[in-house]
């Protein structure tokens, strides 16, 4: 681990203030992400700023019905707290479903937004890695892929050398349900305040498959934003992974829905282990609109999700484990 000092600001304005004295400071709330990327000397931050004292706690309901959750809440108090399990339990059952109590009991809210991949060549600095190295090219194409992407990927059939090439995936399960959700992040910085749609917040490798997010440099998350509709009676997280407890997924599904007798007026579908960040297609979701809920038009639903699925071989079993763990958490959110 390199050598670095710390900095605990307890003001928003000086914690940006000390990333514009020095670039290579990193923000630290609970740190079970980023202690161990920088023993893994994959993060070299020379400075970390911890945000645990700064103004950005707290769960608060807002006027216009929705729910406000400061980014250094920890995982265990969001997922416990009365107004989450009562208006979001998709919420709730999801953070439960993720990591161990003593992990949630550290973790952020914002810190578990930019969890990075747990992709094995990431960590293996003898390895190529784009995400790590931009232009060294992608050992996961033609390694051993089994935990890798299968949609949203730049390489396409392209060759494992390719500088944009990169088959990693997002491992919070948090941020699956925030995604059904359509949460909202509010970051501050020095151009002000801004709002991102949590559709947003993450990207697609695309050209810059380092970059997870779309943050500026310099930003701070301040808060995650519930809108005031939380799927309280058709919801469900299904998590599929190798053990039951302590594991990411191989395939997770985030369902909130919205019923009327056995006709489905609105649906949310989230996908998580699959791609670089949560997955969404609302194409998908309006199959449901309007329909029966029916394992059939569950199956459309399913199908026309993962239509444009790329297997790399050992992760090829995933898409069609993803069209059934959809089918499978849409009739259990409709029981």
């Amino acid at each position: 681990m390199n050598p670095f000092t710390y900095a605990r600001p307890d003001s928003v304005d000086k914690a940006l203030g000390e990333l514009r004295t020095n670039p290579t400071a990193k923000f630290i709330g609970g740190g079970t992400n980023l202690i161990d990327l920088m023993k893994e000397n994959i993060e070299h931050p020379t400075r970390l700023v911890d945000v645990n004292r700064l103004p950005l706690g707290g769960i608060s309901e807002l006027p216009d019905g929705r729910l406000r959750l400061g980014a250094t809440v920890t995982n265990a108090e969001t997922a416990y707290n009365e107004l989450v399990k009562t208006r979001y339990p998709l919420l709730s059952q999801t953070i439960l479903a993720g990591a161990s109590p003593q992990l949630r009991n550290m973790a952020t809210n914002g810190g578990n937004l930019f969890q990075r991949t747990r992709c094995y060549y990431f960590y293996d600095t003898s390895m190529p890695c784009n995400k790590r190295q931009p232009g060294s090219g992608c050992a996961a194409i033609g390694g051993y892929n089994r935990i890798h992407a299968i949609l949203g990927t730049t390489s396409g059939n392209a060759d494992a050398t390719s500088p944009t090439a990169c088959i990693a995936t997002y491992p919070s399960d948090m941020a699956v349900a925030l995604a059904a959700l359509e949460a909202v992040v509010q970051v501050t910085g020095p151009n002000g305040e801004r709002s991102i749609n949590f559709a947003d917040f993450h990207r697609l490798p695309g050209n810059e498959p380092q970059r997870d997010n779309t943050l500026e440099a310099n930003e701070i998350v301040k808060s995650i934003d519930l809108p005031a509709k939380g799927f309280t009676e058709n919801h469900t997280y299904l998590k599929l992974r190798d053990r039951s407890s302590y594991a990411f997924a191989l395939v997770s599904v985030a369902v909130g829905l919205e019923m009327a007798g056995n006709t489905i007026t609105d649906a949310r579908i989230a996908l998580g282990g699959v791609a670089h960040k949560p997955w969404r297609k609302p194409e998908a979701e309006q199959l449901l609109v309007g329909k029966a809920a029916t394992p059939e038009n569950f199956q459309l639903a399913a199908d026309n999700l993962l239509a444009g699925a790329i297997g790399y071989g050992h992760n090829t079993f995933k898409i069609d484990l993803a069209k059934r763990a959809i089918v499978r958490a849409l009739g259990e959110a409709t029981n």
